[in-house]
């Protein structure tokens, strides 16, 4: 009997859902909450459109007034499937299960650990997200291990094509000082665990992520494949800007790599929108923090001279999908946008 492997699919696979978790209070939106709360029926009613929506609600009250929502915007109430839990935050990008692909034509949600992105303590509540997604999909979950360690990790954190090539940062990663994810790994160590769990063979490392990223470092507001050989990456020519020089390092790494069969990468560049600062904060605007779905995707606006060519970049990138903008001015305040804040959900492998 041959060893089950597992594959973490690209994005633009098939899904069977996108996992979205609706906020029941707004401590990552001081000030903005009843404006997010309509932003976030927006994004379902859009991804309801395409495919079905798992939504995660802290009780079934709150599910009552998010359903009455829902239809006031008139969206696909059939679409929409509830998952009763309690969290402390909704991106579920980063507490979210990973599910994978195995050999054996099954799915598995894998549970990395997290930790509030090494910065937080209140996270306990989203540990319990995994299991109650793992739950709905009739799914086995299983606890990522490596030498014996629980191992932390956010979806945010990598990006992949889905062949075998994986692109992650060494300020999120190997960072050994500001917000430490896994004391004392190396790339070597990472190799091993997305080899064994998500089936990846050849990873990319880029440097830092922009500026203002509370994750210290996601490459989901950096860079992201668009088909297996293609990757947007972003870039900002204002020199004065600190993201100027760290974007453009990333970009060069990027035109040496190669992928898993060993050939060139595709780099488009994607502009940065204007600075946005929003009381003390400089907030991490980006456009890569993209949503796809089976049928469209949805991209983040910001009121910018930008918003139009990175809608038109991504428009000729998926030219079978929807390319919709989304206007994410209010949800960058809790620092992070539509990808951050959802996760897709694997379809199952279609039985022969």
């Amino acid at each position: 009997m041959s060893e089950i492997t597992r594959r973490l699919p690209a994005e633009w696979e098939p899904h069977q859902a996108t996992l979205l978790c609706f906020p029941h209070n707004g401590n990552d939106w001081p000030g903005k909450y009843e404006v997010v709360k309509w932003a976030f029926v927006e994004i379902i009613r859009k991804v309801a459109e395409f495919e079905r929506v798992l939504l995660v609600v802290k009780s079934e009250e709150q599910q009552q007034k998010v359903d009455a929502m829902l239809r006031q915007a008139h969206a696909d109430t059939k679409q929409v499937r509830y998952i009763v839990q309690n969290t402390n935050r909704s991106w579920m990008r980063d507490s979210g299960p990973i599910v994978v692909q195995r050999s054996d034509g099954k799915r598995e949600a894998l549970q990395f650990r997290f930790n509030g992105w090494a910065k937080y303590a209140n996270h306990r509540l989203d540990w319990q997200i995994p299991s109650a997604v793992a739950k709905t999909l009739k799914a086995p979950l299983t606890e990522v291990v490596y030498q014996g360690r629980p191992v932390v990790l956010e979806g945010g954190a990598i990006e992949v094509n889905g062949r075998g090539t994986l692109i992650t940062t060494e300020e999120c990663l190997l960072d050994q000082k500001v917000q430490v994810r896994n004391p004392g790994f190396t790339k070597e160590d990472y190799a091993a665990i997305f080899q064994e769990y998500l089936g990846v063979t050849n990873v990319i490392w880029l440097g830092d992520g922009i500026e203002g990223d509370d994750t210290h470092g996601h490459v989901d507001d950096i860079c992201r494949f668009v088909n297996p050989t293609t990757v947007v990456a972003c870039v900002e020519p204002n020199k004065k800007d600190v993201n100027q020089r760290r974007l453009e390092h990333n970009l060069d790494r990027l035109k040496q790599a190669r992928l898993e069969d060993g050939s060139k990468l595709n780099v488009v560049p994607m502009p940065m929108p204007g600075r946005l600062d929003f009381e003390e904060l400089r907030l991490p605007a980006s456009y890569v923090n993209f949503l796809v779905t089976n049928g469209c995707v949805l991209v983040p606006t910001f009121n910018d001279p930008n918003d139009a060519q990175a809608l038109g970049i991504l428009g000729e990138l998926y030219p079978d999908r929807r390319v919709i903008g989304i206007h994410a001015v209010d949800l960058v305040w809790g620092l992070g946008t539509l990808h951050c804040l959802s996760h897709e959900i694997t379809a199952a492998v279609a039985k022969k």
